[in-house]
């Protein structure tokens, strides 16, 4: 069940009346990597899967999916076991310390191995593919959908949280053999380093939003060779980093 309904007292011009509302309904999900307890993610329970797989690239964990060798969906609590792991106890350790950046942003290489390009026309074109029900019921959710240069919907992923959405789509590449350096990614929401980072860690060449960027994003993204676009309306754009990755960048 990913909405639950709850009563509430609305006051409007002076008066009061009840009114229901549909919420969108989050969990935590707790992920373990071979035993090791690595997040809590809060997130819409659904493509647990694909969030997992997605996460564990997006985040730089594994380097491609071949390097998960076991997974095992238990309730909330994922667990799943990678190969080359002698990292994940200083991966943990920054991220509990709040030091996220010391290895992972700054001093990680990272640079995409795509030369596909994407039209304009078919950036503003996608974004009808990030309307949902739940989010017309509720107001209450992220999305993201991995598009191809055809202008086709490859994935999509609804969730609470845009860095799930994020994972989920790319989890959802991953496990379907999409290749995923000839799509790009469309969010909801706005583009931090983090965001970033993970679109350059799958092999995004191009991220665009709905809304807007923050400075670390653009650094991001500039420093990895991922094209941001952001601000995306039926008229407009505005194109941070990398305007090469566009057919038509005028």
């Amino acid at each position: 069940m990913y909405t639950r309904n709850y009563p509430a007292l609305e006051l409007k011009g002076g008066l009061s009346h009840e009114k229901t509302y549909t919420v969108a309904v989050e969990n935590t999900i707790e992920l373990f990597i071979n035993k090791i307890p690595i997040a809590s993610i809060l997130a819409t329970p659904e493509m647990l899967k694909e969030l997992a797989i997605g996460y564990l690239i997006c985040e730089g964990i594994v380097k491609k999916p071949d390097n998960i060798k076991n997974f095992k969906i238990d309730g909330n609590r994922i667990y799943a076991g990678v190969e080359n792991s002698e990292h994940l106890e200083l991966w943990r350790e920054l991220r509990s310390s709040g030091c996220v950046g010391v290895r992972w942003e700054e001093n990680e290489n990272i640079s995409i191995n795509s030369d596909t390009q994407f039209s304009t026309y078919s950036i503003r074109k996608s974004l009808g593919f990030l309307e949902s029900d739940i989010y017309r019921e509720t107001h209450g959710t992220h999305a993201a959908c991995l598009i191809n240069t055809n202008e086709e919907c490859a994935a999509k992923a609804i969730d609470v949280g845009r860095h799930n959405a994020f994972d989920k789509v790319v989890g959802y590449a991953c496990l379907n053999g999409i290749d995923i350096r000839e799509h790009f990614i469309l969010s909801t929401g706005r583009q931090s380093a983090g965001m970033v980072l993970k679109a350059a860690r799958a092999g995004i060449p191009l991220v665009a939003t709905k809304t807007a960027p923050l400075n670390s994003g653009i650094d991001a993204a500039r420093r990895t060779g991922v094209c941001l676009v952001c601000f995306v309306s039926n008229d407009r754009m505005s194109v941070f980093s990398h305007p090469e990755r566009l057919l038509c960048p005028l």
